[in-house]
């Protein structure tokens, strides 16, 4: 009798380079491809219309890219674990093959359907995969988990990296099993103003990926990361974060393709340095990713203990002016806006806007965290945490409470002729850039509003509460 077996999609969505895909094809001579809907409606905290308008794309794309090698995507909706076993039950199948997940929400599903599979009597294969290595495989000298990021890429750096996996061509006879129709908004009963922006902007699936990985490595932005990384205007870093997010590539044949930069003697020592700095903020990723994996208690308190006791306050107006851009703090706003419009800002502007919601206008980190996964295409929970951890100074290797970014010298260091501002904040289009860079005494246009706090007054309070906070 022919082996059947099913293969679960969840953040793999390609036929390249994938781990458990590869492994389940390898093994049987059919695989039924399935991809679980979640089941929740409306809102949802750690997404939103953007990131799940991109998701539709995606599989939109995936199921092509099945069918063009004679298979067919299942979709179905509900509990995974449950779905699952009514596939188990339907295909007959002997076994379940997918890719781990980093997050606790994703491990958990895991376990239960490690039981489900047991009493079943078959086997689930779980593959790492969307890491190049996972938690415990970066340990110190006395096996426990780093809390610093240097030592940590240290010891990263020095291991050796899997090689990517070559592309799928056959997943055998499909499956004649029923499927949901692919999804869109109306799927989780949400809408999106600018439903297009996405498709100009970053258009989904697996091919698009892979020309946007294409132009990276072959364009000369990698080979001038270093220098131009942390400049918010123009096309300065790899864009490729949503990608990673639903593994339109995979991570293996990203680092395989940016290592060919760093160890060809024809690159030069300028490009090399380059190169090995992009591959450092992969190694920032799994960072998190394994601060996730060793601490979870991160997504509902502060990493560091000490600031557990930090008062912030909840002012809806200024958090509400904070998430339109209405703060009269130019880069602040650009930044904002940039993410509303196009599910997507600037690593160095994440930073100036994030310290500047938990420093300036004391809001907690959390408010931020939850806006940002629900509007950013690259919602990456580690990623996204740790990063507001570190500018709110309470989390791993985070910066230290009392240095706080001054947005105006910020704007003066990384965008002093005011190219991204006045893309973003058009209002100021015609103000000369060297008023960008300093408080305003006047109007800069009566369409803009005048800075909603005074930065050194507020650097002073926050000052004053974290060594209160501390204390206490």
């Amino acid at each position: 009798m022919p082996r059947t077996v099913i293969h679960w999609f969840r953040r793999d969505l390609r036929l390249t380079d994938n781990t458990a895909l590869h492994q389940a094809a390898a093994s049987a001579d059919q695989v039924v491809p399935v991809y679980i809907l979640s089941e929740w409606k409306h809102e949802h905290q750690w997404t939103g219309p953007a990131r799940q308008q991109f998701l539709c794309g995606n599989l939109e794309s995936l199921a092509r890219n099945i069918e063009s090698i004679g298979s067919k995507l299942i979709l179905r909706q509900g509990k995974a674990e449950v779905e699952l076993e009514r596939l188990i039950k339907a295909t007959n199948a002997e076994a379940v093959y997918t890719n781990r997940d980093p997050d606790p929400f994703g491990k958990a599903t895991e376990q239960r359907l490690a039981k489900l599979c047991e009493n079943y009597g078959i086997k689930l294969h779980t593959y790492k995969d969307c890491v190049l290595h996972e938690a415990d495989e970066v340990l110190n000298l006395e096996g426990k988990p780093y809390r610093v990021y240097t030592p940590y890429s240290k010891n990263w750096l020095s291991k050796p990296k899997p090689a990517p996996l070559p592309r799928i061509s056959s997943l055998g006879p499909a499956s004649q099993e029923p499927s949901l129709p692919l999804p869109t908004l109306e799927t989780w009963g949400l809408t999106l103003e600018n439903a297009e922006f996405q498709r100009s902007n970053h258009p989904p699936g697996e091919r698009a990926a892979r020309e946007r990985m294409k132009e990276v490595i072959e364009r000369g932005i990698i080979s001038h990361y270093k220098e131009t990384r942390n400049l918010p205007a123009g096309r300065t870093t790899s864009g490729l974060s949503p990608d990673l997010r639903d593994g339109l590539i995979g991570i293996r044949e990203l680092y395989a393709r940016c290592h060919t930069i760093l160890s060809s003697l024809e690159s030069g020592p300028a490009v090399r340095d380059s190169a090995l700095t992009y591959i450092k903020e992969l190694a920032w990723r799994e960072f998190y990713m394994a601060i996730l994996h060793f601490y979870p208690e991160v997504l509902e308190t502060e990493f560091n203990a000490d600031f557990r006791n930090v008062a912030w306050d909840s002012e809806e107006v200024l958090f509400t002016a904070w998430k339109q851009g209405r703060t009269g703090f130019p880069i602040v706003d650009a930044g904002m806006r940039q993410l509303l419009a196009t599910g997507w800002m600037h690593n160095r502007v994440r930073m100036i806007v994030s310290m500047f919601l938990t420093k300036d206008l004391h809001c907690h980190w959390r408010l931020g965290e939850s806006f940002f996964m629900q509007h950013l295409l690259d919602g990456e929970i580690a990623s996204n945490n740790g990063g507001w951890q570190w500018s709110a100074g309470t989390g791993a290797d985070a910066a230290p409470y009392f240095r706080i970014q001054n947005p105006w010298t910020q704007t003066k260091r990384y965008d002093p002729k005011g190219e991204y501002i006045k893309r973003w904040v058009p209002e100021l289009k015609d103000v000369p850039s060297d008023q960008l860079m300093e408080p305003p005494t006047l109007w800069l246009n009566k369409d803009y509003p005048m800075p909603i706090v005074d930065h050194g007054t507020e650097r002073e309070k926050t000052l004053v509460r974290f060594k209160i906070g501390r204390g206490g």
